[in-house]
């Protein structure tokens, strides 16, 4: 069932090997956001044990809550701030620089339309891909599938559906570009 997860394809999330591959996430995540943020070099270390990569110099504020962990790849100097929702049933790749306000939701699951499968729990992931530098506001929710472009801003509570492109400002349920941004030009600046 892993191999099938991985590739896209339909799968049954409670085939054993899955379910400990989660357990183990689980008890790893407990242990991260149980931290003390006097502790820095166990926060480190224990992230480094979940993720697949994590870049120098990143922070990941806890709680952090993820599926597997293992299919996470999280660039150079990035910062996601509290309350980061993963959910790595397929490859979750964030860049280098990126700022992820707090309670951000990167959801890579998908589930059938059709109410038979559903009930018989039969599920999908589609990866998500987001590049260098890209500033994701408080709330906004990342679905299965979507790749955002270097230097792009999504604002607070956006709900992004489908890819943006680099550089532009994107806001709204679902996400719609309202701009473009020149790079190396500075801009009234935002919230997180």
């Amino acid at each position: 069932m892993r191999e099938r997860m991985l590739a896209g394809d339909p799968y049954l999330a409670d085939d054993p090997e899955l379910a400990e591959q989660s357990l183990r996430a689980m008890d790893l995540t407990d242990a991260f956001n149980a931290t003390s943020a006097r502790d820095p070099q166990e926060r480190r270390r224990l992230l480094t044990e979940l993720l697949g990569t994590i870049g120098e110099g990143t922070e990941i504020r806890p709680p952090l809550r993820v599926d597997y962990g293992s299919h996470i790849r999280v660039g150079a100097r990035s910062f996601a701030n509290f309350g980061l929702v993963a959910l790595d049933v397929a490859p979750i790749s964030i860049g280098d620089d990126v700022q992820i306000g707090s309670n951000v939701q990167l959801l890579t699951p998908t589930h059938p339309i059709d109410p038979e499968p559903r009930r018989a729990k039969w599920e999908a992931a589609k990866p998500i891909t987001i590049g260098d530098n890209v500033w994701l506001g408080s709330g906004a929710i990342v679905l299965a599938g979507v790749t955002i472009g270097e230097n792009t801003v999504v604002g607070a509570g956006a709900v992004v559906t489908r890819d943006l492109p680099a550089n532009v400002v994107a806001v709204g349920n679902p996400a719609r570009v309202v701009r473009t941004i020149e790079p190396g030009t500075t801009g009234a600046s935002g919230t997180a």
